[in-house]
């Protein structure tokens, strides 16, 4: 079985607990599991090392592009973002620019900006939904996210449609936080989700826009995400990125579901 292959089978979530019914492990088992973490451990290492030699040979290019695309659309955007401030500013009270932590490459963290879509208290809100209702925890325990979250602004919906809640990430791309395409940014509690590859993941920058927005945004399984981030982070080129960002703009003409987070 080649990597390939193998990234598309990969597990990506917890393994299962053990229960009472569970039959007791046999001798066989035993025996067997040092031999399947061993293997286990072995394609992390070479996935994590084949994702480090792609950074080396196109992280210079990439740079340059994220630096000129960056720029450029930042300048010519700045009417539009000033636009949308007022916007969320009059829409409800609050600061209109949202900071949340997030994990960039080789697991450093850094503020991820976006145009503010929530209510104010949203998290506490979030809290208060996770307990008292069983289907949005089990929602969101499932793919990180609340399907029609009430807790989503008015002019938040719109933002999150078009897209135009991440336009402050071009400050992140230009300060090298971020990339204009790549892998998801992670907030840390997401890191577990991504098993044994999320080091494979994590061996480039985090973009604005990347496979899974492009291929069914949340749509898509959490699994199926993994794997976009993963193939990403390992077979990334320049003309796969350009290509990204023009179907991208397709995507935005014709935006699917609001984001969840």
């Amino acid at each position: 079985m080649t990597i390939a292959e193998r990234v598309q089978s990969l597990p990506v979530d917890q393994a299962p607990v053990a229960s009472v019914a569970d039959p007791p492990p046999t001798r066989l088992h035993a025996l067997a599991r040092p031999k399947l973490e061993s293997a286990r451990r072995s394609l992390e290492v070479r996935l994590i090392q084949r994702a480090q030699r792609r950074s080396i040979r196109v992280d210079a290019i990439q740079r340059g592009f994220d630096l000129v695309v960056g720029s450029v659309a930042l300048v010519t955007t700045m009417p539009l973002m000033l636009l949308v401030a007022a916007a969320v500013r009059a829409d409800s009270p609050g600061p209109v620019i949202f900071r949340q932590t997030r994990i960039t490459r080789r697991g450093k963290s850094f503020e991820c900006l976006k145009f503010r879509t929530m209510v104010p208290d949203a998290e506490s809100q979030l809290a208060a939904i996770l307990a008292q209702d069983d289907e949005a925890r089990a929602s969101f325990e499932a793919d990180f996210k609340l399907m029609n979250d009430p807790r989503i602004s008015r002019v938040g919906r719109f933002l999150r449609r078009s897209s135009l809640d991440e336009l402050p990430q071009l400050v992140n791309v230009l300060r090298g936080e971020m990339s204009i395409v790549g892998p998801r940014p992670l907030v840390p509690e997401e890191l577990w989700r991504y098993g044994d590859y999320g080091q494979v993941v994590l061996q480039v920058r985090p973009g604005m826009t990347g496979p899974w927005q492009v291929n069914g945004r949340n749509a898509i399984s959490y699994t199926r995400r993994v794997r976009l981030d993963v193939d990403h982070a390992l077979n990334r080129s320049l003309s796969a990125d350009i290509g990204i960002v023009l179907r991208t703009f397709r995507c935005i003409v014709n935006p699917g579901p609001e984001e969840s987070r």
